[in-house]
């Protein structure tokens, strides 16, 4: 066979620098963004700031149905929305609206509020607390969890957790390991990872295969990872007997990924207020969303610099278009977050209309899963996408968060999420006699009778995790 040379064409995924910076922006919160923004201004002079105004009207989302969203919801260039604009998924346009006026005599928006700080352990145990593990597989989970530290790596042995959930829970070292394993499957990625080697190996699997480089990454992980440092990507080319150019693409794709998964997450300081991202509203009897116009960017080109590249030298005009393709990034980069985040947003309102409407009674049960199955995005997309983000609604500023919840079979065949069954428990005991209050087993009949079988000890469980005393407590209470 003679050797020939031939072309073909093909598609595949590239980890470019713009990609990377649009999933990095996508899990920033509000705060974190404004910063990540002055901060490009500052290191980039074709990068500056510019100011939106608008007439738009300013419709209060607790108004109801008389509540105008016609003129509020604005579009990237000032554009008010038609009366009955297209809201669908896919129509690829970013819209804006105001949150509301501020208080003149206060110094902030009455939709701001205080930031929660959320450890990554909270943040690991909300994905585990939706996640399909059976109740001995979500046991064995929480030890995992907790034991992780700041970076997002298990640093402890199969053997210290097993000893930990004795002798309530019996588990042997395999079965700890393949709990651990669905625990990297978590956002962010890499974590649980019990060392760096399998922290990058965890995020170079999550990418596409077509990704240039992606292979050739995985074996210098698992065989190189500790000479790299010192033997530099021409060494290791010459001792694989591989081009430069190919190594160098491993290594650069490797200095992409984030060595501690865990480290950004719970760092939000005391007295951090939160701006709502999203704002949410009902309009003619159909609930809308839209950007927040905090959500806007207001950064720009400057087009002085910009016009100055055609008449620079060579030296300097190589300068400037090297930050007029940063900036022309960066500004890509936010318009692919706000499209993320509007269509995840839209999702969300489509499948909790009821919980908009009646409040928790009426939460469903959602995943990440479905949510990222419905807008075909992966599921840490999604969990970047509403990670420390909020929504102004008619029931105040909620996080993102608030619109997922686990779901318990019930006896119809369908499913009932476990933030409403809490909110049936809570009414039930509301509406008790307060000189025989309702034990955990008659609350546990009653929600069988209406459809709901949970055992006596999963309703006193979540009786606790509501702050709830027991029904001989009580007794004593009333």
């Amino acid at each position: 066979m003679k050797p020939q040379l031939q072309t073909s064409l093909g598609q595949s995924l590239v980890m470019t620098p713009q990609l990377q910076q649009a999933i990095r922006l996508l899990q920033m919160s509000s705060a974190e963004l404004e910063a990540e923004l002055a901060a490009a201004v500052e290191s980039n002079p074709l990068l500056d700031w510019t100011e939106h105004t608008t007439d738009a009207a300013i419709p209060d989302p607790a108004g109801g149905d008389d509540a105008s969203g016609d003129k509020a919801a604005v579009h990237e260039n000032d554009t008010p929305a038609p009366p009955e604009a297209d809201w669908g998924p896919d129509d690829g346009e970013v819209w804006y609206q105001r949150v509301g006026p501020a208080d003149p005599d206060s110094e902030r928006d009455p939709a701001e509020q205080v930031a929660e700080s959320e450890s990554l352990q909270d943040y690991l145990l909300w994905q585990l607390h939706l996640s399909h593990l059976s109740p001995r597989d979500r046991q064995i989970a929480v030890v995992l969890i907790e034991s992780m530290d700041e970076a997002g790596y298990f640093r402890e042995s199969p053997e210290s957790v097993a000893a930990t959930l004795a002798p309530e829970l019996i588990v042997d070292e395999e079965e700890v390991l393949t709990v651990l394993h669905q625990i990297q499957r978590f956002d962010p990625i890499g974590v649980g990872a019990r060392d760096l080697a399998e922290c990058l190996s965890l995020q170079l699997r999550q990418l596409d295969e077509c990704i240039p480089g992606r292979e050739l990454a995985l074996t210098l992980v698992r065989d190189h990872l500790e000479r790299l440092p010192r033997m530099g990507a021409a060494g290791l080319a010459t001792e694989m007997k591989l081009a430069v150019s190919e190594v160098e693409t491993a290594v650069d794709l490797l200095r992409s990924l984030e060595p501690r998964p865990g480290a950004g997450i719970g760092d939000i300081a005391e007295d951090t207020y939160v701006a709502p991202d999203v704002v949410i509203w009902r309009q003619h009897g159909m609930w809308r969303v839209a950007l927040s116009e905090s959500m806007r960017p207001r950064i720009g080109i400057h087009r002085g610099y910009e016009n100055m590249i055609r008449h620079a030298d060579s030296a300097d005009a190589n300068y400037l278009k090297g930050h007029l393709q940063e900036a022309r990034w960066l500004l890509k980069s936010l318009e692919a977050r706000g499209v993320t985040m509007l269509k995840v947003a839209r999702c969300l309102i489509s499948q909790q209309a009821g919980f908009l409407e009646f409040g928790n009674a009426a939460l469903r049960p959602l995943t990440l899963r479905e949510v990222a199955a419905e807008i075909g995005m992966h599921e840490s997309t999604v969990s970047r996408a509403i990670a420390r983000k909020y929504a102004r609604t008619p029931r105040g500023t909620i996080p993102l968060r608030a619109f997922f919840a686990s779901g318990i079979d019930t006896g119809s065949g369908g499913e009932a999420s476990s933030i409403a069954i809490q909110s049936m428990i809570r009414e039930l005991i509301q509406a008790e006699n307060p000189r025989k209050p309702l034990s955990d087993a008659r609350l546990a009949e009653t929600l069988k009778a209406a459809g709901i079988p949970v055992a006596r000890r999963t309703v006193a469980k979540y009786r606790e995790a509501m702050g709830i005393v027991s029904s001989q407590d009580r007794v004593r209470m009333a």
